[in-house]
């Protein structure tokens, strides 16, 4: 198939009106064109964001405008979308892929304005901490799209500023046990199993430029805190070789995408053991148990609220059976899934 020339898909991406046609027509010149001629296409693409006629294609396509531009270029165009009300979440970036530190004190004034949409203030912090290494998102949400008003950290912002705004240490990796590279135990083998598999996700996401967020890293097995282990002993008392797993591999919002699992598997750690017992064992409002459900199971795990149980009731040589239920259907009806914890283990792994 020819390749249409530069020229006649400038005019039609700016003739069209059907939205679907147009997302077409703009694939076909990013693919075709921008390797060779990307100074071309960037112009033209700032070009029908500044004027062109669908209107909600001029903000969109900021995100392709962000990749290709480079270091110092068409500030001028950056600093006009950031003063677009439909464009500034998505120029918050070009600002400072194109002028890089110079755009701090902008960002910064547009995160302490509070006349500005919750979701573009939490974007400036949100890209100012990850330019800056700076933990102003710890913890939070990687699309700052769910931030909520009381998780801006503002006060942070404002004295990094006055500070003269230092670079940070950015976030460290989850640190692991070293029996994930030396495994011996069958339940080292096993968790280190999974965590191969977590590993190589962890790396196409960052080939494919979904860089993991250290912010709040997710797909990690690692030590879990002394106060999380403390608060899970003053709960339960742990079969040896799950109480092992938690405070030596716990999962960091490990969630395994199979179709083995109804829509997915989320496998918990140290610090949401408590919470993922919400709704099965006990109500979270009233903190009364619920009626109906077996003291002695843990809920270690869900495949879309579907529990996954540990029997707390059956403990032998350090292990216990998993039992496995399905939700809305009136009463629990469990059904034993695995002979044992690191039987369970083994499955995720593989399915992983």
């Amino acid at each position: 198939m020819a390749v249409a020339p530069l020229a006649a898909l400038h005019r039609k991406l700016f003739d069209e009106t059907d939205g679907s046609k147009f997302s077409r027509l703009k694939d076909r010149l990013l693919k075709n064109h921008a390797a060779n001629e990307r100074q071309a296409v960037l112009a033209i693409l700032i070009a029908y964001a500044r004027e062109g006629q669908l209107l909600h294609w001029r903000a969109f396509l900021m995100s392709d405008i962000v990749q290709l531009a480079e270091a110092d270029e068409h500030t001028a165009f950056f600093a006009w979308a950031l003063e677009q009300p439909e464009m500034t979440y998505r120029a918050i970036d070009c600002m400072l892929k194109s002028i890089g530190k110079a755009a701090y004190a902008p960002l910064v004034a547009l995160a302490a304005a509070d006349t500005s949409p919750l979701n573009v203030r939490a974007k400036a912090i949100k890209s100012l901490a990850v330019f800056s290494r700076q933990p102003f998102d710890a913890g939070l949400p990687y699309d700052p799209g769910h931030w909520k008003a009381e998780q801006l950290r503002l006060a942070d912002v404002l004295a990094w500023q006055r500070d003269g705004n230092p670079d940070g240490a950015g976030h460290a990796a989850p640190i692991t046990h070293a029996a994930l590279d030396d495994p011996r135990t069958p339940l080292e083998k096993a968790a280190a199993r999974l965590e191969n598999k977590l590993a190589a996700r962890r790396k196409k996401e960052q080939e494919q430029e979904q860089e993991q967020d250290l912010a709040q890293p997710s797909n990690w097995l690692a030590i879990a805190s002394a106060d999380d282990m403390a608060g899970i002993a003053q709960r339960w008392t742990l079969p040896e070789h799950y109480r092992r797993f938690l405070a030596c591999h716990s999962p960091l919002r490990v969630f395994i995408d199979s179709p083995q699992y109804f829509q997915g598997l989320s496998l918990y750690g140290a610090a949401e053991l408590a919470k993922a017992q919400h709704g099965y064992a006990w109500n979270p409002v009233s903190g009364a148990t619920i009626a109906g459900w077996p003291e002695q199971y843990l809920v270690i795990a869900d495949a879309g609220a579907d529990p996954y149980c540990l029997d707390l009731g059956d403990v032998t040589d350090g292990d216990a059976p998993v039992y496995h239920a399905e939700h809305g259907m009136g009463a629990w009806r469990f059904e034993r899934h695995a002979d044992g914890f690191i039987d369970f283990l083994n499955e995720i792994a593989t399915a992983a």
